[in-house]
């Protein structure tokens, strides 16, 4: 069985995987069996109805434990909802001394991992378990790495940490097919869904938005700023715009704020430097920051002055510098010196045509409402430069995506189905599309299975859940919204718009995003 571990008290390890799944589920069992028996205290997501309760629950196990087993199988890494459980735990191990700590096993899977969870856990040394008799190694190893755990951090007692706006980051490309004919009725080939569209996805539908983007790229505007709330195609968009930027000469260079960890966002300096050094690597430029920076001046003249006297003189080409998932700098303590800084480029440029700031474009893309978190709009980039909004997939474009499907939905009478069900927002029509083709299923039994807790949106559906039960004060408004009262503070209608829960022009008119949520949280909050 295995030698006790030494502890005052015993470890509390959660395992994440994804339900339903084999031989994730098999293993778990035999982890958990193993692990208790070694004086664990084992958690894993086993109820079969879920709730306001079952998320507060999920939300605790895992922000409390000591260690996290993350299984990674070909169908796990795929799930939205374990990869939120993994961001999760990482948030936490980074504000406790490494609690939890991250132990992945890999089941019957060498392939890559989507963007989030490779940022999360590539660096980890994982555990690979390709069958049964693999079953005691994996179990020594997994008691092992509980052995080497870090200390533990005193207990502290944090403020409740308002939703955060998840993104499943982009799969590696893959080579372009040809778009099958509606007449032929094929299987086409499928590519996972979620995150950025791969650049040579076939998959991918044009909008009005894609037009404007390109335009205002080729333009060579000072801010072009994308606004919509979470799985609109924010970044799809934004990584079309900057690799035509490329195809026409000019230099790239892409932020992604979701990456940001707790040291970078820890003090000004800390974030001014790794944007220097982060944009000094994508553009190969020879003098490293840290060689140009003197202590004696701030981090954002510091960080100026290197972008000007060393990148921007050593480019000979247009700069197009993307910054995506901006929010996350909303609620710094220096968030407005950030966007302060950005505001004088764009002003110092319309003062002088031909300065150093005519070369570069800032392509910015959030979710938030920027006025509720900078007081001084005169240093606000968010009210300057070429608005862009992502807006939903018309009746033509699911359509459209349908016939590149190979047309699961038979009919237009079909489409108009689909589209009353999830509304055009792109990651449900999509998934959707991709759901009806893979499983084989008709709109009917769609309709019917759609807001079930295990059903086609399953994961992505707890995973609003369990934001809304972080903050009761949020989920109190959402009931009151689900009864048909309006949302009674902008800020919470911001909040909810923006994490695309909700929809409508105004708090007085707010409502669910669409009918599949509609239909789920009433099921759970009312």
């Amino acid at each position: 069985m295995g030698a006790t571990l030494p502890s005052a008290e015993p470890l509390h390890v959660v395992i994440l995987y994804k339900r339903g799944l084999e031989p994730d589920g098999a293993l778990m069992k035999t982890l958990e069996a193993r692990l208790s028996a070694s004086g664990c205290r084992v958690f894993y997501d086993r109820k079969l109805t879920i709730g306001v309760e079952w998320a507060r629950e999920i939300e605790r196990e895992v922000r409390n434990a000591d260690a996290a087993l993350v299984l990674l199988s070909a169908g796990s890494v795929q799930s939205e909802m374990l990869a939120f459980e993994v961001e999760m735990a990482h948030e936490a191990a980074q504000k406790q001394k490494g609690r939890p700590k991250l132990l992945p096993v890999r089941v019957q899977y060498e392939g890559p991992l989507p963007e989030l969870l490779a940022g999360l856990l590539n660096h980890i040394q994982y555990h690979l378990w390709q069958g049964p008799a693999d079953d005691e190694r994996v179990c020594a190893d997994v008691l092992k790495g509980l052995q080497e755990l870090p200390p533990k951090a005193p207990p502290t007692i944090a403020p409740a940490a308002p939703p955060t706006l998840l993104r499943v980051t982009p799969r590696p490309p893959v080579a372009p097919r040809p778009v099958p004919k509606p007449a032929v009725v094929f299987r086409p080939e499928l590519e996972p869904v979620g995150g950025a569209v791969p650049l040579s996805s076939e998959f991918y539908i044009q909008r009005q938005v894609d037009t404007d983007f390109r335009n205002s790229v080729a333009r060579g505007d000072s801010i072009i700023l994308i606004k919509g709330a979470r799985q609109m195609g924010k970044t799809s968009l934004l990584a079309r715009g900057l690799q035509q930027a490329r195809e026409r000469g000019a230099k790239v260079a892409l932020t992604d704020c979701q990456k940001l960890n707790t040291f970078h966002l820890e003090s000004v300096q800390n974030f001014f430097l790794y944007l220097a050094e982060s944009i000094a690597e994508q553009l190969d430029i020879d003098k490293k920051p840290e060689e140009a920076w003197d202590e004696r001046r701030g981090a954002s003249v510091n960080f100026e002055r290197y972008l000007r006297r060393e990148v921007l003189r050593s480019l000979n080409a247009h700069l197009v510098w993307g910054l995506d998932e901006v929010d996350r700098l909303f609620s710094c303590a220096f968030g407005s010196e950030v966007f302060g800084l950005f505001r004088s480029w764009h002003n110092e440029r319309a003062l002088d045509p031909s300065g150093p700031w005519a070369g570069v474009t800032l392509a910015i893309a959030y979710a938030t409402e920027a006025h509720l978190f900078i007081t001084d709009m005169n240093q606000s980039p968010f009210n300057v430069g070429t608005r862009l909004s992502m807006e939903d997939f018309t009746l033509e474009q699911v359509a459209e995506l349908n016939r590149r499907y190979a047309a699961p939905l038979r009919d237009q009478e079909q489409v108009g189905r689909f589209v009353r069900l999830v509304q055009g927002q792109p990651f449900l029509v999509r998934r959707g599309l991709h759901e009806m083709v893979a499983q084989r299923i008709d709109i009917a039994k769609f309709e019917a299975q759609a807001d079930h807790d295990d059903g086609v949106y399953g994961d992505h559906l707890r995973r609003i859940l369990i934001l809304l039960a972080k903050d009761p004060a949020l989920a109190d408004i959402v009931r009151g919204i689900l009864r048909g009262q309006p949302c009674p503070t902008p800020e919470s209608f911001y909040r909810l718009r923006s994490a695309g829960v909700m929809a409508g022009s105004s708090p007085a008119d707010v409502r669910p995003r669409c009918e599949v949520y509609a239909r789920f949280l009433k099921r759970h909050l009312l």
